[in-house]
This record gives C-alpha cells, sequence and structure tokens, in this order.
C-alpha cells in the first residue's frame, strides 16, 4: 500500500537504543537518527501529492482514482515520457498519459510495433528482427526472412497479435549493458539486432523491453500490458534495405496502422480508400497530364492537358510576383563548383547535387536558384535606397534523390519552384516577412486551402554563422507571426544550414498535411558571396537575404492539387473546361462553332463530333471530369442553344449561349 501523508515533510527524529552486547550487561547507548524521505508530485493542475517512499507512475496514478489507473499508459516526469513502472525517487513534475494523449497514441503505436515482431517471432522462429518506429498514422517493422511474406501471412500474424493481445501479458522493461545486450541477442540468432547494440557506446546502458517469451531493444516507454492493445490492422509488405542502403539486403517491411478506438481506425481506413481513388499517379494517367518513365528516373513528361494546368498555376504566381513588386529573372542551370563552395552548398549538400565537368572545370546542376539570384544582385551597385530589391524566378531545379524516394509528382528529381529572394536591410524583414505571409494566404485560398499550420524552424547543429546571427534571424521571424496574429509551433534544430525559416503548411479536402510554402532569413550567403549595398552614411553593408516560396515545386503543388480535387479542378485550373458533344452527324458543324465561340471567349473548350451515341460520349466525358457538358441536337442548332449539364451529373436544361458564357463567367468570378 502506497503511504500517502500532507504536504509537511516529516523532521529527522533522535532514537535512543539501550543494546544489550554482551553476556556480562554491559550497555551502551548509540543515537541513531532516521531519515525519512518525502517524495513531493506535483500534477498538471498545480496540485501536490506526497509519498514517504519512492513511488512508481502506476503508484501515483492509483493514488489518484481507480479509473486514471486502468487508463495509465506512461507518465511525463519532468518532460520526460517513462513508463508507469518508473520509479520516482526525488520531488518531480507529472503528467499521467492516457490515450486521450497524442503522446498516448505514439505509445499504442509503438508497442504494437513490438506485437507484431513477437507475432512474426511466435509464427516464423527462423525470422529476424530489426527496427520498428512509428510513423504518421502507424508503424512498421522491417524483417529478414527466408521466402517472400504473402497477403496469407499478413492476415496471419494480425490473428496472432490478436491473440497475443488477448494474453494481456506484462510488459517488462530491463536495463542491460551493451556488451551483454550483444551477446544475448546473438544467442537468438538475432544478428541485426546485435549489429545495431554494437554501435552504441559501451557505457551507455540500454533498455530492452520483454513480453512473454518476446525481448526487444527499446527506449520505450511501453503499454504496461498487451492487452492495452486492441485496435489495429496490418496493411502491406513492401520491400526496404537494410540500413536503407542498395548494396546491403533486401528486408521485408511490414506496415500497419493502431487507433484508440474501431471508430478512429474506420475513419482512417476510409480515408485510404479516398485517397485510393485520389491517387495523383492514376489520375495523372487517366485524365492524360501527364507520365513517368524508367529512362528518365524522377524526372516529369507533361501531355497537353497538364501543360495547360501547369501553365495556368504558373501565370496566376506570375501576376502574384507582378502585384507584390518582384523583377522575374532567369539564371543557368549549371554553375562552377567555386560558386558553390562559396555559397557553402558544397560543403553541406553535394550529396544531392548533380555534376558534370568541361574543359578541365567541374560545375554543378542547381538544386536550388539562391546562389544564381546573388550573381544578378551583384552585377550592379546597389544603394539602400534600392532597397529592398525581390527578384522571382520560376527556376528549374535538379536533386539527385534516391530512386526508393521517388513518387511521381511528390518527390522528384527535376522541379521548378515558384522561387523568390528580397534583399533587404534587417529593420526592413519584419514588413517584408508579415506581406508575404499575408500574399501567401491568399494564393492559398484561391487554391481552395484554408487551414494554413504555422512552424518556425529554428537553428540546427550543423550550421554556418555566429550564434548572434541567429539570435537576430530567429527573433526577425518569431515577432514577423507574431505581428500577423497567427498560433505558430517551433521546430527547434530544423532550419536550414544558413538560416531559420518559417514553413507554411496546407491541409487538404482528406485532412492531409503538407508543407508548401516558406521563408528563410539569410545574414550568411549575402556576405559569403559579396553582396553590399551602400548605406546611408556611405559605409558598405552586406544585405539580409529571405529566401522565399508560395508553393515550392510547381510538380508537388500539382500533384497536391489534383488529390485534393480528385481531378475534378474548379472551372478556372481545368484544362478543359467545356466540351461541345453532338448527338449525331448532322450537328457537327454547330459543335464546331459553339466550341470555336467559346474558345474566343477565351474559354478551353472542345468539340466531340464522334459518331456515337450521346449516352456513350456523356458516360466518358464525366469519367474525365470536364466541368461543362454542352450538348447539341437538332433543336438546339434550330435555336441557337445548348443542353447543359454541369459535372457531377446536375442537368441545367437548355440555354441561349449568351446565358452559357454568363454562367461560366459567374462561375469563373466565385473561383468554383
Amino acid at each position: 500500500m502506497v503511504g500517502v501523508v500532507g504536504s509537511s515533510p516529516i523532521a529527522p527524529t533522535n532514537i535512543n537504543i539501550n543494546i544489550n552486547t554482551n553476556t556480562n550487561q554491559v550497555f551502551s547507548r548509540l543515537d541513531v537518527q532516521v531519515c525519512f524521505t518525502m517524495v513531493q508530485i506535483t500534477l498538471p493542475d498545480g496540485s501536490t501529492r506526497s509519498f514517504d517512499h519512492p513511488v512508481t507512475v502506476a503508484q501515483v496514478a492509483e493514488s489518484i482514482g481507480a479509473g486514471l489507473a486502468k487508463a495509465a499508459l506512461a507518465g511525463r516526469v519532468n518532460d520526460t515520457l517513462v513508463d508507469t513502472s518508473f520509479p520516482i525517487e526525488a520531488d518531480s513534475r507529472l503528467a499521467i498519459v492516457t490515450e486521450k494523449d497524442p503522446e498516448g497514441l505514439e505509445i499504442i503505436r509503438h508497442s504494437t510495433a513490438h506485437l507484431l515482431a513477437y507475432a512474426a517471432k511466435s509464427l516464423f522462429p527462423d525470422l529476424q528482427v530489426t527496427i520498428g518506429p512509428v510513423i504518421d498514422n502507424g508503424f512498421y517493422y522491417d524483417f529478414s526472412y527466408k521466402r517472400p511474406l504473402t497477403p496469407e501471412d499478413l492476415q496471419a500474424l494480425e490473428d496472432k497479435m490478436k491473440e497475443l493481445a488477448a494474453k494481456n501479458e506484462p510488459v517488462h522493461r530491463e536495463v542491460w549493458s551493451r556488451d551483454e545486450a550483444v551477446e544475448l541477442f546473438k544467442s537468438m540468432g538475432e544478428h541485426y539486432k546485435a549489429e545495431i547494440i554494437s554501435a552504441i557506446p559501451a557505457n551507455e546502458p540500454l533498455s530492452l523491453y520483454r513480453e512473454g517469451g518476446f525481448v526487444d531493444l527499446c527506449r520505450g516507454p511501453h503499454v504496461p500490458s498487451t492487452g492495452r492493445l486492441k485496435v489495429f490492422k496490418l496493411m502491406k509488405v513492401a520491400g526496404a534495405y537494410w540500413r536503407g542502403d542498395h548494396r546491403n539486403e533486401m528486408l521485408q517491411r511490414v506496415y500497419g496502422t493502431a487507433w484508440v478506438s474501431k471508430a478512429d481506425l474506420d475513419q482512417h481506413l476510409h480515408q485510404l480508400e479516398e485517397a485510393e481513388k485520389r491517387d495523383h499517379r492514376k489520375l495523372g494517367k487517366s485524365l492524360d497530364l501527364f507520365h513517368v518513365q524508367d529512362n528518365a528516373p524522377g524526372l516529369v513528361f507533361w501531355h497537353p492537358k497538364g501543360w495547360t494546368l501547369w501553365q495556368e498555376i504558373e501565370q496566376y504566381l506570375r501576376r502574384v510576383y507582378r502585384e507584390a513588386g518582384y523583377q522575374e529573372i532567369r539564371c543557368p542551370q549549371i554553375l562552377d563548383r567555386s560558386l558553390w563552395e562559396r555559397s557553402g552548398h558544397w560543403e553541406h549538400y553535394k550529396d544531392n547535387m548533380f555534376t558534370t565537368a568541361s574543359e578541365n572545370r567541374e560545375y554543378a546542376v542547381k538544386p536550388m536558384n539562391c546562389p544564381g539570384h546573388v550573381q544578378v544582385y551583384n552585377s550592379s551597385l546597389r544603394s539602400y535606397r534600392d532597397l529592398p530589391l525581390r527578384y522571382g524566378e520560376f527556376g528549374s531545379c535538379h536533386r539527385n534523390e534516391s530512386s526508393g524516394s521517388l513518387h511521381g509528382l511528390m518527390r522528384v528529381r527535376g522541379f521548378t519552384q515558384d522561387d523568390g529572394h528580397i534583399f533587404c536591410t534587417e529593420d526592413q524583414i519584419q514588413a517584408e516577412v508579415q506581406d508575404f505571409t499575408h500574399r501567401l494566404l491568399k494564393v492559398y485560398k484561391d487554391f481552395g486551402f484554408n487551414d494554413v499550420i504555422y512552424r518556425l524552424s529554428t537553428r540546427p547543429d550543423k550550421r554556418v554563422g555566429s550564434d548572434a546571427i541567429w539570435d537576430k534571424a530567429e527573433k526577425a521571424l518569431s515577432d514577423a507571426l507574431n505581428a500577423v496574429g497567427v498560433a505558430w509551433d517551433l521546430l527547434p534544430g530544423e532550419g536550414a544550414f544558413y538560416g531559420p525559416k518559417i514553413e507554411y503548411s496546407l491541409k487538404d479536402s482528406l485532412g492531409r498535411i503538407w508543407q508548401c510554402g516558406t521563408i528563410q532569413v539569410d545574414f550568411n550567403m549575402p556576405e559569403r558571396l559579396g553582396a553590399e549595398y551602400v548605406a546611408e552614411d556611405n559605409s558598405r553593408k552586406h544585405p539580409v537575404m529571405l529566401h522565399r516560396a508560395i508553393v515550392g515545386s510547381l510538380e508537388r503543388f500539382i500533384g497536391i492539387l489534383i488529390e485534393n480535387f480528385g481531378g475534378a479542378f474548379p472551372l478556372w485550373l481545368s484544362p478543359v473546361q467545356a466540351v461541345v458533344a453532338s448527338i449525331s452527324e448532322g450537328q457537327a458543324d454547330y459543335a464546331a462553332h459553339v466550341a470555336k465561340m467559346l474558345q474566343d471567349q477565351g474559354l478551353r473548350a472542345e468539340a466531340d463530333l464522334r459518331n456515337d451515341k450521346i449516352s456513350y460520349k456523356i458516360r466518358e466525358l464525366s469519367l474525365q471530369k470536364i466541368p461543362y457538358l454542352l450538348v447539341v441536337g437538332n433543336q438546339e442548332k434550330a435555336a441557337g442553344s445548348v443542353s447543359v449539364r454541369r459535372r457531377g451529373g446536375e442537368d441545367l436544361g437548355v440555354m441561349p449561349l449568351k446565358d452559357v458564357l454568363n454562367l461560366f463567367k459567374q462561375d469563373l468570378q466565385e473561383g468554383s
């Protein structure tokens, strides 16, 4: 029973004890000091609970109430996540973590990954385990096995996991030395796990977790028992190289998902079904927008409709540039290695750069546009009166991404950024960041995104520039966000090597989050590349350089748009806005005339004059997600009208041509 006492500590007490030390009845007097160590726990609501001895997280939860004790998954002791069995031996702050907390769901998922490995070892004893981390919406575990795992194996694994969870076996944490742990896993035939442990410093204690007959390396924390894992599902098996190196063995990666409730799981599976329907790679093919092929890995072949979509986005952004006072420029694709060395990219980024050589000179294909923009700035002597100076470029960049990371339009090797750089004084930073943020929000809204997440990424361990410069840059960004009046999160250590940044992420129609926009404060590159301006006192100073993008990679942004709209773009973005379909050959000339009239009004219209049944045409065109289908028969031809169908099957009836134009005009104005 845990001893809970009042908040006042017990003072040390002197006790006189007479001890009979021998048969001659010689007595001596000893002063013995007995110290009762109090442990005071401060809970999130500010209340405290005191105990007369060290106490575990689980015991504190039990002292508060049986309901909390049953719900407890872990604890946060002085901001550190620990197991419920963790002993608290000194005054501490404690929050009990349950499934209602974000950390609770992550602990459930991490524990479920271990449950998967437990099940895998139970079914396939000669299988070897490697790593099993938590990922977005779930987890995975990589295994080495003599044969490919089948869909039947996946179902058997899931059934075994349910069986083990039903046993409600306790999950115990054990502390081992590195060398003892290596020998343990070698004796079990777990060579991959032994290799992982061997790379850990010898003097660093390791935590192993044991449940039933299964033991695994992990820093934890984990759920108290397997019975806390109730809602999970295995999703698929994929290949993954050991340590991400293609020269190593191909392992088998089993993906799974875990949730607090069955309703949450069902919602997630429904979202996955919707995401599968909206997969931009499938829609890109079915809507004839683009394709990729092995001859050009990570590079995109744009088809006419896809390039029309691209141009609408680029021209829209170009108008935003002009309204914000940007001057559009264009810089070379390859630059001498010496420039990349001066900018710092060669030291920090060369593994991701494509290189080439000519006439004994080494060049790099640009992975980003900023060094080129500095060269344009340096081409003339600048004055403080010229600042802020804003350059914009739809710059084509190439990065040597690993082949395994390539994914349709979302991860490519060749991409175009809506890139811009602002050269300004320190006093102008906040105003420029605020103005950029307001314009970015307007752009996102025009594309249908109203939910934006703001994150401030600060200095990484590997960086250039002094701490004083980083202090100044980080403060400028945080002050700008506060001035805009938005809530934002801090991402310590996630900034670029040359400066901190704000990341702007949008949420799509399925609730997925995509990081797109960014603005970065850079005090370093202008100095490294010799950018200067003449200050008001005639001294030479280095400008501050703001790196900014609204949508980032146009390829990736188009992929996001395809999936957000499911290919059913709003009228202003649709590659084909209307199709005029004739019922028979007798209306072919009239259908072509109507299409031409719409084109003359600036609309992207086509005529479907095929000698097929109109029902077939309507069905096929609906699969192309055309916003408007205009059907013409003899009656429409005679009356100079069209029968209008809106995407989704809505029949708007027969309209005169002028009313159709007004309909399109209104639709375009509303941006629907």
